[in-house]
């Protein structure tokens, strides 16, 4: 598994870097060809917490988690035990869904994209991001993976751009903008 490791507003130490790709490489065995699988992890600290964002992007789905804790090496022991919770959680739906990859193999179409210049206005992050028409389960699935509230995405069965969230209640609701 390729890694890149980068610290927001923090320098990293070889110990860290050392670390953080030593339980990275953890995840390999998830993976048919590891060796095409690029990881990013950004290590950030804010008011005494050490926060870990690892993102592994794919080209049918992008692995997300993040993690904050007091000692760096404890953040990066939760992430990995819960990126190896949430492909154990989610292979039986990516195998039964992507049924054209064999042995849960991922593989990279692109790089992450960067931010843009930040505009004068309160928008303080922007972000590009290709997308591929899907179905409604298909984002719902992605939505988990990413571990995120919501996910915006092309409705192959509505024929518009749809935004699937989850409700207080626990349920999940959708936007169609027509």
């Amino acid at each position: 598994m390729k890694i890149s490791i980068r610290g927001d507003k923090v320098e990293i130490t070889k110990s860290m870097k050392n670390y953080i790709e030593e339980k990275l490489s953890k995840l390999d065995k998830y993976f048919t060809k590891a060796g095409d699988v690029h990881c990013s992890a950004v290590v950030r600290v804010k008011n005494g917490l050490q926060t870990v964002e690892v993102t592994v992007p794919t080209s049918k789905f992008t692995l997300r988690a993040e993690e904050s804790h007091q000692d760096l090496y404890a953040a990066v022991d939760l992430i990995i035990d819960k990126l190896e919770r949430l492909i154990r959680k989610n292979k039986t739906k990516l195998t039964n869904h992507y049924k054209n990859v064999p042995e849960f193999e991922m593989s990279f179409e692109y790089e992450p994209i960067e931010d843009e210049e930040e505009d004068q206005s309160k928008i303080v992050k922007r972000k590009n991001i290709e997308s591929k028409p899907m179905s409604e389960d298909e984002a719902l699935l992605q939505m988990e993976l990413l571990n995120h509230d919501f996910f915006a995405f092309k409705n192959t069965d509505e024929e518009c751009v749809s935004v699937i969230y989850v409700r207080k209640d626990g349920s999940y609701g959708i936007l169609n903008i027509k």
